[in-house]
């Protein structure tokens, strides 16, 4: 496994939609797991694939103890519910955060690591995350649809959570 360079905004990749993936292959698994183990060295709660460069459908989110890793190939979010607005970065984007509204909880359905069908459902963190990640896949930045954007300092998220 190794630690991919993740790519920064104004890249154009970061502005285009991923492609559906047509077959788990050894290639993609192990696209999965660079990306969880960039994510986890830059610690991130989610990676989106063209956030290293590859227009391919694929997220690793890892936003609450009861999920754990979660790997997904092509994901969807299938229903939402309830309403959040709170505050979100980027490994994409450094220095700046934003105020973003999302579903409370989503249920996102796609393919695991293994190429079974899986389906989740979260809420809080792993909601926004799951939300945040898909966006990538769709070419949308969160600095696309927050109601504010600000710079990011350590004082201010602490006072946020």
């Amino acid at each position: 496994m190794a630690i991919r360079l993740i790519v920064k905004e104004p890249d154009e990749v970061l502005h285009k939609i991923a492609k559906e993936v047509k077959a788990v292959t050894p290639n993609v698994q192990k696209l999965l797991d660079d990306m969880a183990d960039t994510m986890y060295d830059a610690e991130g709660v989610g990676l989106a694939a063209p956030q290293v460069g590859i227009l391919k459908r694929l997220i690793v989110v890892d936003a609450d103890e009861e999920h754990g890793l979660i790997k997904m190939i092509n994901p969807e979010i299938v229903s939402t519910e309830g309403e959040q607005l709170g505050p979100e970065g980027c490994l994409s984007i450094p220095g700046l955060n934003g105020d973003v509204r999302r579903a409370e909880t989503v249920t996102v359905r796609g393919l695991d690591r293994e190429g079974k069908e899986i389906t989740v459902t979260g809420s809080g963190l792993l909601a926004r995350a799951f939300q945040h990640e898909i966006d990538h896949l769709n070419g949308v930045l969160f600095t696309d649809i927050a109601e504010k954007v600000y710079e990011y300092t350590a004082d201010r998220s602490e006072s946020e959570e």
